[in-house]
C-alpha cells in the first residue's frame, strides 16, 4: 500500500483525484465504511474542500456533524499536530473513527477521518501513520500545481451565505452558490452542499467557545488557478452567521504559494519583497544581506517553484500567466 500511495503522491493528480485514488488504495488494506477527507488552509487549519462519504448520514444532519468535529477536543487535527502525532482513534456516536492529520513544517494541509463499525487495529494505525507524511507532501505539491495556470475570474455579484443558529442556510447569493458548487459539485441525487460554509461557521463557533481550531477564515483553490478566501462572522446583533467568499488578495495568494512550494522563511521573505518590484541591490539593502546572498535565495526560489525567470515567478504568484 505504501509504495502505491507514494507513486500516486509523486504524480501530477489534482487534490481531489489524488484523494480519491488514495482511498481506493487504502481500502483493501485498512477497510473502512465511510470517510471524510478535508483540505485545510495551511495557516488557519480551517477546512473548506471536503471529500466525504458517510453511509447512513442524512444531509440535514451534516451541519451538526461538522460542528461536532470542530468542538471535539483532543481528537481534532490541530490537537494531533500539537501532540506531534499523525494518527489517533476514538469512538464517535455511531462508529469508530481513525483520524490522520496531514501537516508538516510548512502548515496543515488536510485531515482524514476513516469510519467503521469495528475498532482499528494497532497494525492498521501504524500503517496509516506511515502514510501521513507521504499524503502531506503529495497534497501540498498538488496545491502548488494550482498556481501553474492563469486565473480565470468569473464576473458576478457578492458571494454571501447566511446560516441560521443551527447552520441551516437562510440566504445564498447566486455567486456564492456557484462557488460552493465548484467546491462540492452536486450529482443527480444530491444537491450542492455548502460544506465549506459549514466548516467556516463551525470554526467560528469553536473560537467563540474558547477552543479554536484557528481563526474563522480559510483559503481554497476554486479552479482555473483561482484562489478564494472564505470568512465567517456573526451578523450584527443576531445569531446568524455570515460567510463571505472573495478572491484571495495578492498577499494571501503569495503566502499559500510560498508554503505550498516548500520555501524556507527567508525564501518567503525574499519572494514577498520581489513581489513589490524591488531589484536585487535594493533588496539586499533592505534585508541587510549581500547581493550575492540575495541572488542565491532567488535562485533557490526559482528552482523550488520550477520557474525560469523572476517575471514568470511573479506572474504565477499573481495568477496572470
Amino acid at each position: 500500500m505504501l509504495d502505491r500511495v507514494e507513486r500516486l503522491c509523486a504524480g501530477d493528480l489534482d487534490a481531489k483525484a489524488l484523494r480519491e485514488r488514495v482511498l481506493a488504495a487504502v481500502r483493501p488494506v485498512v477497510p473502512f465504511d465511510g470517510h471524510v477527507w478535508v483540505l485545510t488552509d495551511p495557516v488557519t487549519c480551517v477546512g473548506t474542500a471536503p471529500l466525504a462519504d458517510v453511509p447512513g448520514l442524512s444531509w440535514p444532519a451534516l451541519p451538526g456533524l461538522v460542528r461536532w468535529r470542530y468542538l471535539e477536543r483532543g481528537t481534532r487535527w490541530t490537537d494531533l499536530r500539537a501532540a506531534g502525532t499523525p494518527v489517533r482513534t476514538f469512538r464517535g456516536e455511531s462508529a469508530e473513527i481513525l483520524t490522520v492529520a496531514c501537516w508538516d513544517r510548512f502548515g496543515c494541509w488536510a485531515w482524514l477521518d476513516l469510519w467503521r463499525a469495528t475498532p482499528f487495529t494497532r497494525s492498521e494505525q501504524n500503517q496509516m501513520a506511515a502514510l501521513a507524511p507521504v499524503l502531506t507532501a503529495g497534497l501540498r505539491r498538488a496545491q502548488a500545481r494550482t498556481f501553474a495556470a492563469p486565473v480565470e475570474r468569473t464576473p458576478g455579484g457578492p458571494a454571501i451565505v447566511v446560516l441560521g443558529p443551527d447552520l441551516t442556510v437562510r440566504v445564498r447569493t447566486p455567486a456564492a452558490l456557484e462557488a460552493l458548487e465548484r467546491l462540492n459539485p452536486p450529482d443527480e441525487a444530491i444537491p450542492a452542499i455548502p460544506a465549506a460554509a459549514y466548516n467556516l461557521a463551525a470554526a467560528l463557533i469553536a473560537a467563540e467557545q474558547g477552543i479554536p481550531v484557528g481563526p474563522a477564515w480559510s483559503r481554497v483553490h476554486l479552479g482555473a488557478g483561482r484562489w478564494v478566501t472564505l470568512r465567517a462572522a456573526r451578523a450584527s446583533g443576531q445569531a446568524d452567521i455570515v460567510v463571505s467568499i472573495e478572491d484571495s488578495t495578492p498577499a494571501e495568494r503569495l503566502e499559500v504559494f510560498g508554503l505550498a512550494h516548500g520555501l524556507s522563511p527567508r525564501e518567503r521573505e525574499v519572494l514577498t519583497e520581489l513581489a513589490t518590484g524591488i531589484d536585487s541591490r535594493a533588496l539586499a539593502g533592505r534585508l541587510v544581506l549581500s547581493q550575492h546572498t540575495v541572488n542565491d535565495h532567488v535562485k533557490a526560489v526559482l528552482a523550488k517553484t520550477g520557474t525560469a525567470t523572476r517575471g514568470a515567478l511573479l506572474a504565477r504568484v499573481a495568477g496572470t500567466g
